[in-house]
């Protein structure tokens, strides 16, 4: 878990310029956006694990069926990123993309946050 959070520190600074926050915040409101969305991005990791382990896991787990735990993470955590971006972008508008952010297409979810859900736990 230090590594997922560390390396969601990273990430979450270096896919800023992505949002519009990169253009109209100040450096105090950046380094707490980076922060903040670290935070969160912690709870999603430890809350998508636990869920996996629960409906996958076994009690010899990692030896055993450490695969479809992983991949019923990456897909949880995958999920909720398309369903948190949707929410925050389209109904609470809390943030924005900026032209440059690259969508998927059918959601327009960003693809630098679905990204960051698969390349981080795959690296851990």
């Amino acid at each position: 878990m230090g590594f997922v959070a560390a390396a969601n520190l990273v990430w979450e600074f270096a896919h800023l310029p992505l949002y519009t926050l990169w253009e109209t915040g100040s450096a105090g409101e950046i380094i707490f956006a980076a922060v903040h969305c670290t935070g969160g991005d912690i709870l999603i990791a430890l809350s998508t694990i636990i869920l996996a382990l629960f409906l996958f896991g076994r009690p010899d787990w990692p030896q055993a069926r450490a695969w479809p735990v992983f991949a019923a993470a990456i897909v949880f955590t995958v999920g909720y990123t398309i369903f948190s971006e949707w929410l925050n972008i389209e109904v609470r508008e809390a943030w924005a993309y900026r032209d440059i952010m690259p969508v998927t297409p059918l959601v327009d979810a960003g693809l630098s946050p679905i990204m960051q859900w698969i390349a981080i736990p795959l690296a851990a």
